[in-house]
């Protein structure tokens, strides 16, 4: 199995992110750094991030990280940043969440300004399946929009496809719960795509909140509140996202937010 893969599915960091510990040098194999993702390793090697073993016992690690994989549900405010760590210091989603002896990663994007539903893991594989474009998982948002009442042409718009620059939208559920008010969901992931969506059928959004991914629903939790999930929560997202829509295997990559 390649390097990266591996410390995903151990949880360690997304796929991607998993990648660039690699290439950061924080990962070692039998006590040599390593720096290339795709090194293939066995379970007979020892694999350990910043000098401490993964997931597995011998050979993988010796079980210094926890076993048992948790996901958090938070409600995030604006103005903070869906990163683990920000180099210009602003709060962060994995700051609101303090968890000892793990290392939390958000799943997927929000924008600084958007607020709502985002997903906190040390699962990389869940992470991973939740996130990748073939397995399409549905987001959902509620967006407050300038340009007057949402007409109808608009409303087909969204559903049927809107034209962006990086190419045609799928199609997207989309309702109008008040005149400058809509529903959106969609099954990508492209970067601030339901913003541009909105844009671009003349109605730019004010205010964006995620009420919804996949089968998890925001409902009453406060804002900059969080919880854990049930198993059965958990159980659900995998469900979700069992396998890809197309039938086919996803390779990991880069996974933008919305």
């Amino acid at each position: 199995m390649r390097l990266g893969k591996h410390l995903a599915h151990a949880g360690v960091a997304s796929r991607r992110a998993a990648e660039k510990l690699v290439f950061d040098g924080r990962v070692s194999v039998n006590g040599e750094i390593v720096t290339d993702p795709a090194r293939d390793v066995t379970e007979l090697d020892d694999v350990q991030l910043d000098g401490r073993g993964l997931p597995g016992g011998p050979g993988f690690g010796g079980g210094d990280f926890p076993t048992t994989r948790v996901v958090y549900a938070l409600n995030k405010p604006a103005g903070v940043v869906s990163t683990a760590k920000d180099t210009h210091r602003r709060p962060t989603v994995v700051s609101l969440v303090p968890e000892a002896g793990r290392r939390l990663y958000p799943v997927g994007r929000l924008d600084a300004d958007t607020t709502g539903l985002i997903l906190l893991t040390d699962d990389g594989d869940l992470a991973h399946r939740m996130t990748h474009p073939s397995f399409e998982v549905p987001k959902t948002y509620r967006a407050r929009v300038d340009g007057g009442r949402v007409s109808e042409a608009a409303l087909r718009r969204l559903r049927e496809g809107v034209e962006l620059e990086d190419g045609l939208t799928a199609p997207a559920g989309a309702r109008m719960i008040a005149p400058s008010e809509l529903e959106i969901t969609i099954h990508e992931g492209r970067k601030r795509q339901v913003k541009r969506m909105c844009e671009a059928v003349g109605h730019p959004v004010i205010r964006l909140s995620r009420i919804a991914f996949g089968p998890l629903r925001l409902d009453d939790l406060a804002i900059g509140a969080h919880r854990q999930l049930s198993p059965a929560e958990v159980e659900r997202l995998r469900q979700a996202a069992a396998e890809p829509a197309d039938g086919t295997s996803a390779s990991p990559g880069m996974i933008p937010g919305p």
